[in-house]
């Protein structure tokens, strides 16, 4: 099986390690084993001795019953056994895709998103239609074009809310009106859910699973939870039929997730209010730090993301996106990953909630370099 290139894991394994201001980084301030045990009230010395004993053996095959409780707690009606864990969202999202989807289908598939959705499903042989978001409509879905788009024959709409990179949140009229679309051809609705859980106001963000029978969520423990080192996510679904067929292929690319990331993902989730009002405050504090340098940087602009922990920020300058972010990070140590990472020329995604000291920092470096002859 033949597949393209994933870009943006590429650029991140290629760069990541050389820069000094990381603003490519999309997780929330990654949290310590230390600090996770504080925010959740445990004196690590006891914490690690109970966990000495744990037995390091494959555990519960499908999570266990206080994982699948905590993932059930994220969302509004969701039964613990309707959840299924993986090797992370990546993870979840290849085990949808390529248990639903097949050659003689075709599917819809908004740009940009993460590539994951529509390479795997061309590299399988299915038709990929591409929906594009625009700037002009604040990165959201063109309702009358998605109709447009969908037949007898589409199996799947696959959506990332919020999205990665514009950081654009579906308000939850259109979240519905999407899944009529999807319903009026008896399709599946997948929802890259991965950055979701930090709304500005501390309301609950919607899910597709609040919408759709036949909606499917992908999350993890990585963006929203800072946990990425758990490697730790998972598929949810209402629709029985889909969690039986998708336990069926876990068999051959799976078996189990880690016992220790089961267990420490379980600790967070327990505690996610503590872990959620940490992460909001960052969040919130770096996305108008990030909204400032905008509106004083005349060489860019964007639309302000309403979500999630990036920006797609365009700039004044004639230089291809990938050759643009190759010399920041050599010049300046900034790193940003280009926006041909997500088919989206003449533009940068700037993952902005790392610390605020290192985004202040790397935005002024990276306003140096646009005003260098």
């Amino acid at each position: 099986m033949k597949i393209d290139t994933f870009k943006v894991e590429r650029w991140m394994n290629d760069f990541e390690e050389r820069a000094v201001y990381n603003l490519g980084e999309t997780c929330i301030d990654s949290l310590s084993l230390k600090e996770l045990l504080k925010l959740c009230d445990k004196e690590p010395e006891d914490y690690f001795m109970e966990l000495s004993e744990t037995r390091l053996a494959y555990s519960h095959i499908f999570g266990s019953p206080e994982l699948r409780e905590g993932i059930s707690s994220l969302y509004e009606k969701l039964d613990p056994e309707n959840i299924v864990p993986t090797h992370g969202a990546v993870g979840a999202n290849n085990m949808i895709i390529t248990t639903l989807i097949s050659r003689e289908d075709n599917m819809v598939c908004v740009l940009p998103t993460y590539q994951q959705h529509y390479s795997i499903p061309a590299s399988i042989g299915a038709e990929v239609r591409v929906l594009k978001l625009a700037m002009e409509n604040d990165y959201l879905p063109d309702l009358k074009e998605l109709r447009r788009m969908v037949d007898k024959n589409t199996k799947m709409i696959t959506i990332n809310n919020p999205n990665n990179p514009t950081g654009s949140l579906i308000p939850l009229d259109m979240l519905k009106e999407i899944a009529e679309i999807a319903r009026s051809v008896d399709a599946y609705l997948l929802s890259d859910e991965v950055y979701r859980s930090i709304s500005e106001d501390g309301s609950y963000m919607p899910s597709v699973l609040d919408v759709y029978e036949k909606g499917i969520s992908v999350g993890s423990m990585s963006k929203s939870f800072s946990l990425a080192g758990l490697r730790m996510g998972w598929i949810a679904s209402n629709d029985l039929e889909v969690i039986e067929q998708v336990k069926e292929r876990r068999d051959y690319d799976t078996i189990s997730c880690g016992v220790l990331d089961d267990k420490l993902a379980s600790l967070a989730l327990a505690n996610k209010e503590a872990i959620i009002e940490r992460n909001r405050n960052i969040v919130l504090k770096n996305r108008a730090i990030l909204d400032k340098w905008v509106n004083e940087t005349p060489e860019v602009r964007y639309v302000r993301p309403a979500a999630g922990t990036t920006a797609l920020v365009y700039y004044d300058k004639d230089i291809p996106s990938y050759d643009l972010c190759k010399k920041l990070i050599e010049t300046k140590g900034v790193l940003f990953t280009p926006g041909s990472c997500f088919e989206m020329e003449g533009a940068v995604r700037i993952g902005y909630a790392f610390d605020s000291k290192t985004l202040r920092e790397g935005l002024d470096k990276f306003t140096e370099f646009l005003r260098q002859e």
